[in-house]
């Protein structure tokens, strides 16, 4: 499948959240759960300003994006980046894009300088980041159900 990859634009923000929601979604999520998700998918023309997000489009229609964040969390690991967001277009899922994109922000981190990127993977993702390469080394509590442990994985970027 052919895509292209470019840079996200403030004004992008809106069409962004309402695509992670609807792949986050895409994995059976309840109502309780996605109307807390709603505030952790929302992108902001701020969050494109500050952070590096990237789209991947099919004739001009967003299908995927990925965000990067410097990783400041538990735990400490130095020069690292955080793949904070990774969503495909529910139809799009399985096609390829997520394989793109993933490889892209590895290209985009280590152009950064960071030596590893952090991944507090969904559960339904960690398959794929382990095709990708990551590794899970510890849990990550959720931001949004007490008591739930998130994956947390890493990828070495190369030097």
């Amino acid at each position: 499948m052919t895509f292209t990859i470019r840079a996200a634009e403030n004004q992008d923000a809106e069409i962004l959240s309402a695509l992670a929601y609807r792949s986050k979604a895409h994995w059976g999520y309840d109502d309780t759960f996605m109307q807390g998700a709603g505030q952790l998918l929302t992108i902001t023309p701020m969050i494109i300003l500050l952070h590096p997000i990237f789209v991947a489009e099919i004739d001009r229609e967003i299908v995927g994006f990925y965000g990067l964040r410097v990783w400041r969390d538990e735990p400490k690991i130095e020069r690292a980046v955080e793949l904070d967001y990774l969503f495909i277009e529910p139809v799009y899922i399985g096609k390829g894009i997520g394989r793109g994109l993933f490889k892209h922000a590895i290209k985009t981190a280590a152009a950064l300088g960071y030596r590893t990127m952090v991944i507090a993977a969904d559960p339904n993702a960690e398959v794929f980041y382990e095709k990708m390469g990551a590794v899970t080394f510890a849990g990550f509590p959720s931001d949004l159900v007490e008591n739930r442990v998130l994956p947390l994985m890493r990828y070495e970027l190369s030097e």
